[in-house]
């Protein structure tokens, strides 16, 4: 019963970094994204392959898949300097689209719809997380993490100029905002941090395949900020 409780509990930890990140873009910038479920499996992805085929370090995996995730984030960022509202939920809806035709296509580096396997324990430290009990841990301080990340950032004056361009983008820009390039920062942010994300959840999971990235997982997010409230750090944890 504990293990389950446990297992339960992480799987929570790596669904509300999930909304966490998404609401950074939707709540206080105001882009509504129907593709993040692809940056949490570009995450799960690139810690899969580095793991697999370089080393179990839990802080390398964890770097390069996040790195991974903000470079591709610009196929997000590009459709987001140039159309708002419904027509950029079009937009990111054709990215999740691609984005799953190339995790099951891709099979050299994804395995295809078979998925990759033999993903072995992270390592910090020296110590390898094995089990519901250690990898809650591991878990839970990755939330916290992200959580302490994000409030930094938009309780400081990157979230005030977020929140201005949410509001109005012309008004921003008149005040001397980059709207450009805060909107492309704050899209790498939250794919980043997504991607963290999806590394835990293929060390937990030890598989990963595509069914985990598809757009029904989009839009369960989706639906977590949105409940939760949008713009308010604990809503779309809770």
């Amino acid at each position: 019963m504990l293990a389950y409780l446990q297992n339960i509990a992480v799987l929570l930890c790596i669904n509300a970094i999930l909304a966490l990140t998404l609401n950074f873009i939707m709540g206080y910038a105001g882009i509504f994204s129907l593709a993040h479920a692809i940056f949490f499996g570009v995450g799960a992805y690139a810690a899969a392959y580095v793991a697999i085929n370089f080393t179990d370090s839990l802080l390398v995996c964890l770097l390069a898949a996040a790195a991974i995730a903000a470079v591709l984030s610009m196929a997000l960022a590009l459709p987001a300097l140039r159309v708002r509202g419904e027509y950029f939920v079009a937009a990111s809806l054709g990215l999740q689209v691609i984005g799953v035709t190339v995790f099951s296509e891709w099979k050299s580096v994804t395995g295809g719809l078979g998925g990759m396997v033999g993903i072995p324990p992270p390592v910090l430290l020296g110590h390898a997380f094995v089990g519901p009990g250690p990898f809650l841990a591991l878990a839970s301080a990755a939330l916290l993490a992200v959580l302490a990340i994000i409030a930094l950032l938009v309780r400081g004056s990157f979230g005030r100029s977020l929140m201005a361009i949410r509001d109005s983008e012309s008004a921003a820009q008149a005040y001397g905002k980059n709207v450009r390039a805060i909107k492309t920062l704050s899209v790498a942010v939250s794919a980043g941090l997504a991607a963290i994300a999806g590394g835990l959840y293929a060390f937990y999971m030890g598989f990963v395949n595509v069914e985990g990235f598809m757009l029904d997982t989009s839009i369960l997010l989706m639906a977590m900020v949105i409940i939760g409230g949008t713009g308010t750090m604990l809503g779309p944890v809770v």
